[in-house]
C-alpha cells in the first residue's frame, strides 16, 4: 500500500492532532450525494470472532466499521488527530498521557461513553489471547486514572515511543457484550456503521447508524460478502453483484482502470510487504547461513516485474521510503546473487526439503511462491509447496507453526518504526512466528522502544542497529513493498481508509 511524507513526529507526539481532512476516493467526480443504499464489500476471507484483534480483513471490517478509536493517524502520515479522544498529552518522559474524551457519544445501545470503557478496551486488547499485535505495548500501562469520567490519564512502566499507534489500533469496545463480541453474536460500538448479523461463509451485514456523533452515514448499510476466489470477486465486481473489492490483481486492476465503468485506488499510506518467513525451529532452517542464501536466492525484481506488472519496490528492508528507519544503501543488502547464494549453501551442507507455505485464493500468492521454489533450487535447496486457506494460515502465523518457510505480506512498516519488532507477529522480539528468540535482536529492539522521540538522532543510530539485526539473522526475508489498490464501481464515492487499512465509509455513497 501506498506511502506518502510522514510528518514530523518530534512534537507531534505531545500535542493535541491536527483535523486536516484526508483526500478521499472517488470524492472529486462531482457527483451529486446521495442517501440510502447497501455498499457491497468482496473479499475472500471470512470472520474468526477470536482474532477480532489481528487485523484480518473480515476482522478489520467489523472494527473499521462498528468501533472507533481514541485518535486516529491520517493514511498520509503519523500526525495523530482526535477521534473518541478530544485531545492528550505525552509527558517529557514518555511514561505519562492523559486523554481528554468528546462527551457526546454513545454505543449503539444509547449507553454513553465514559473514560472506564477506554480502559476495559486497552486492558482487554493487553489480554495475550485477544490476539492483537501491540498487546505488548498495551501492557506497559500499569495505572489508569479514570476518576473523571470523561478524561483518561495512563501511567506506564517505561517509556515507549509507540504509545500513539496503541491508542490510534485499538478499538474502543462496550463491556456489557464482551461474551456477544467472543462469540460473533454481536459487536456493539460507537462506530458509523451498527453489526447486523453474521452468516458464517456468505457474508457480514451492517446498518448505518443515524445517531453517530459525527454525523449519519449517507449509506443504509454495508454488506461484507465472501467470495474465496479472487476471480470471481472480480467477475462480481463487473457483473455489478459488487461495488468494491478490498484487494485486486495488478491484471484486474489495469483492465479494470481503463474501464469508465470502474475506478482503481491506491490505498495511499498503508504499506504492504510481502516477505518470506523462516520458522527456525524447522529442519534445516536454524541455520542462519541457509536462510541468508535463501534471502541471495530470490529475484524479487522479477517478482515486482512478473507477478505484480511493476507494482510494487524491491526491498530488503520493510520500511517505506518515508519512514525514519529506511536506509537505502541497506535496502538493497539481498539484491540477487545466486553465487553467494551456493556458496552460503555449499558452507551449511546437507539441506533436507523444505515445505514452503502459501495461501490460496490468490493467483498471485501462487505465483510468487513457484518463483521462490524455482530460484531456490537455482541455488541447491529442494523444496516442496504446501498451500492452505486463510483461516489455516492465520492460525500458523499466529501459532508460529509453520513446516518450514512461509509467503504472504505484512502491514505496520507505515508505523512509528519500533512497533514492527515489538508487535507484528512475524517480527515480535519476544514471541514471533519464526520462534527466533536472540538477546542481541531483543536488546536493539528494547533501546528503540525506550526512545521518547521516535524521528531524533537517537532513534537513527537505534534504527541502523535494529536494521542489521533483521538483515543479518534473516529470520525475515523481505521481498517487495507494494500499495493495495482498491477496485470499485464508478458509482461508488467518497471511500476513506485508516492508516491500520480499515474502511471509512462514514462519508461514502452511492451515484452515477
Amino acid at each position: 500500500m501506498l506511502g506518502a511524507i510522514v510528518l514530523p513526529l518530534a512534537g507531534a507526539l505531545t500535542m493535541a492532532g491536527c483535523s486536516s481532512a484526508v483526500e478521499q476516493a472517488g470524492a472529486d467526480t462531482g457527483a451529486e450525494v446521495t442517501e440510502g443504499g447497501v455498499l457491497r464489500i468482496g473479499d475472500g476471507g471470512d470472520l474468526t470472532p477470536a482474532t477480532l484483534f489481528s487485523g484480518a480483513t473480515a476482522q478489520a471490517t467489523v472494527t473499521g466499521l462498528v468501533y472507533d478509536t481514541l485518535i486516529s493517524y491520517p493514511p498520509e502520515g503519523l500526525e495523530p488527530r482526535p477521534e473518541l479522544a478530544r485531545s492528550w498529552d505525552v509527558s517529557p518522559d514518555g511514561r505519562s498521557v492523559r486523554l481528554v474524551l468528546r462527551d457526546d457519544v454513545t454505543f449503539h445501545d444509547g449507553k454513553p461513553l465514559t473514560s472506564a470503557d477506554a480502559e476495559f478496551s486497552l486492558r482487554t486488547y493487553a489480554d495475550p489471547v485477544r490476539a492483537g499485535q501491540l498487546a505488548r505495548t498495551a501492557a506497559l500501562i500499569t495505572e489508569y486514572d479514570t476518576s473523571d469520567p470523561h478524561a483518561l490519564t495512563l501511567t506506564l512502566a517505561q517509556p515507549a515511543g509507540n504509545i500513539l499507534d496503541l491508542l490510534d489500533i485499538v478499538p474502543i469496545i462496550d463491556r456489557a457484550t464482551l461474551a456477544d463480541l467472543d462469540s460473533g453474536k454481536g459487536y456493539n460500538g460507537t462506530g458509523a456503521f451498527r453489526f447486523a448479523e453474521w452468516k458464517p461463509g456468505t457474508s457480514i451485514t451492517f446498518e448505518a447508524n443515524e445517531d453517530y456523533w459525527d454525523g449519519a452515514p449517507h449509506l443504509d448499510g454495508v454488506e461484507y460478502v465472501i467470495v474465496p476466489d479472487a476471480q470471481t470477486r472480480a467477475a462480481q465486481l463487473r457483473s455489478g453483484q459488487l461495488d468494491l473489492l478490498l484487494g485486486v490483481s495488478p491484471r484486474d486492476a489495469d483492465q479494470l482502470a481503463s474501464d469508465k465503468a470502474f475506478q482503481v485506488v491506491d490505498q495511499s499510506g498503508v504499506q504492504r510487504t510481502w516477505y518470506i518467513g523462516a520458522n527456525v525451529q524447522a529442519p534445516g532452517l536454524d541455520d542462519v547461513r541457509v536462510r541468508q542464501a535463501i534471502a541471495y536466492a530470490v529475484d524479487n525484481e522479477r517478482i515486482v516485474a512478473d507477478v505484480y506488472s511493476g507494482h510494487g519496490t524491491a526491498a530488503s528492508l520493510p520500511w517505506p521510503e518515508y519512514s525514519p528507519a529506511f536506509d537505502a544503501d541497506l535496502n538493497a543488502t539481498y539484491n540477487q546473487d545466486l553465487d553467494r547464494a551456493k556458496s552460503l549453501v555449499a558452507e551449511a551442507g546437507d539441506i533436507p526439503v523444505i515445505p514452503i507455505t502459501y495461501t490460496t485464493g490468490s493467483t498471485e500468492s501462487e505465483a510468487i511462491a513457484q518463483i521462490v521454489q524455482a530460484d531456490l533450487a537455482a541455488a541447491g535447496i529442494d523444496t516442496t509447496l504446501e498451500p492452505v486457506d486463510n483461516a489455516t494460515n492465520l492460525e500458523h502465523l499466529i501459532g508460529g507453526t509453520y513446516g518450514g518457510l512461509w509467503i504472504t505480506a505484512h502491514t505496520y512498516a507505515q508505523y512509528t518504526p519500533v512497533t514492527l519488532p515489538t508487535s507484528a507477529y512475524p517480527f515480535n522480539a519476544n514471541k514471533n512466528t519464526s520462534n527466533f528468540v536472540d538477546p542481541d535482536y531483543q536488546a536493539a529492539v528494547e533501546a528503540t522502544w525506550r526512545i521518547v522521540d521516535p524521528a531524533g538522532l537517537e532513534a537513527e543510530t537505534a534504527y541502523r542497529t535494529l536494521n542489521t539485526e533483521l538483515l543479518d539473522n534473516a529470520f525475515v526475508i523481505e521481498l517487495f513493498n507494494h500499495e493495495n489498490q482498491l477496485a470499485m464501481s464508478a458509482d461508488v464515492h467518497g471511500v476513506d481508509w485508516s492508516k491500520k487499512a480499515e474502511l471509512d465509509l462514514s462519508d461514502a455513497y452511492l451515484g452515477g
